[in-house]
């Protein structure tokens, strides 16, 4: 009776102790989300109009035509620097409000097209030679994104084996261990 009652202490800690390490990591990953999220819907819009600010968006405007330039395969795909310029802010707004409003599954598409992106700006930046201050910020998000990536990741691969898995197991009847002992034996019945 007294062992009965302090496991059942032991599993009432444990199990609070894993509700706050699932609250911690569901904060980290909605954080993360909201963060990157307003932060690419803001340079998705500087790229896309002047509104937000005229000068960023002229600095934006000159580095594409920098970009255009050294790619000559692009001109050649019949892609210029104002289209160039208009997919990389499109696909940066609206991954942007993905991440930041929408729910599940999708939030890690725009995740990982996000990603794509910042390697290609990475690859532009390093393609016209631009120093590091200019590109700092895309490899800090693009860094950002890989970990958010890692950690629904994480989340991911926990609930696969204990829940799913060894459920499935017990519901067949079968074991692993079960199994491996039959293979052994001869059937003499």
């Amino acid at each position: 009776m007294g062992i009965s009652a302090g496991s059942g202490r032991r599993s009432s800690v444990y199990d609070r102790l894993r509700l706050m390490m699932v609250s911690s990591r569901t904060v980290t990953i909605v954080t993360l989300s909201v963060a990157l999220g307003l932060f690419f819907v803001f340079m998705g819009t500087i790229k896309l109009t002047p509104r937000l600010s005229r000068d960023a968006y002229s600095e934006m405007k000159r580095a594409y035509k920098e970009y255009a330039k050294a790619l000559p395969v692009l001109k050649k795909m019949g892609i210029t620097s104002v289209l160039l310029r208009k997919l990389i802010g499109t696909l940066e707004l609206s991954c942007g409000i993905v991440m930041t409003l929408v729910p599940g599954r999708p939030k890690d598409v725009a995740n990982f097209v996000l990603l794509l992106v910042m390697l290609a700006v990475l690859f532009f930046h390093q393609l016209v030679g631009d120093p590091l201050k200019r590109y700092a910020h895309a490899l800090v998000f693009g860094i950002l994104l890989t970990c958010r990536l890692l950690i629904i990741r994480q989340g991911d691969d926990k609930d696969m084996v204990p829940g799913g898995l060894m459920k499935e197991v017990q519901a067949s009847g079968d074991t692993k261990a079960e199994t491996e002992q039959d293979k052994g034996k001869l059937k003499t019945s």
